[in-house]
């Protein structure tokens, strides 16, 4: 996500553009976190993990030229690392999924603070160790599904994007984002409340 002002992300971007190379770390340095939870998520192989975050800046630096602030430079940035992604998986002849069913009218609860719950100084040792394996077993998880809802599930839950800004990052409607999380989310919490008790989730 952006990370400071609008004023901010434009003076940066205009400093890289000029040929600035300390603006240009600066922009990795901000920015490599998004990449990196793109990447991971969508690409499992370590080997390739790296070399595709230097590909994103890569590109991101040879096209920066031509960002005109019509989207936030976080939604650009992750779209960027996102079709690299695909490219390289396709090129690997690797089976990505398709999935463009309409959005459900109900909705699953929201799985954030289960996904991203940190054990707090108050919790037991026990309560402590038992957040921190259900944590471990959600992102395990999460590796299963397919790409798109891993996608999805990344940009909304750690990087705090909106529907809209994944919409824009994935190029798809933003009824098919939802139906991503909606359908991500449920799959979790299923493999969820079959290894643990809903007491246990506190869900």
């Amino acid at each position: 996500m952006d990370t400071d002002t609008d004023t901010d992300v434009q003076r940066l971007v205009e400093q890289v553009v000029a040929g600035d190379r300390q603006a240009f770390l600066e922009l990795i340095e901000r920015y490599e976190r998004l990449v990196k939870h793109v990447v991971f998520r969508m690409v499992n192989d370590d080997r390739d993990r790296e070399e595709l975050c230097q590909d994103v800046f890569v590109k991101v630096y040879r096209n920066l030229d031509g960002f005109r602030f019509e989207a936030k430079l976080s939604t650009w940035i992750a779209r960027i690392a996102r079709n690299t992604c695909l490219n390289h998986l396709e090129k690997k002849d690797l089976l990505l999924y398709a999935d463009h069913a309409p959005s459900p009218d109900d909705e699953e609860p929201d799985m954030r603070e289960a996904m991203a719950r940190v054990p707090s100084g108050d919790d037991s040792p026990r309560e402590q160790t038992q957040d921190l394996e259900v944590r471990d077993f959600l992102h395990e998880e999460i590796q299963h599904l397919p790409e798109h809802y891993r996608t999805a599930l990344t940009l909304y839950h750690l990087e705090g994007m909106s529907v809209k800004q994944i919409a824009d990052v994935m190029d798809n409607p933003e009824g098919t984002v939802k139906s991503h999380l909606y359908r991500a989310r449920k799959k979790l919490k299923d493999r969820l409340l079959a290894t643990y008790s809903e007491e246990e989730l506190q869900l």
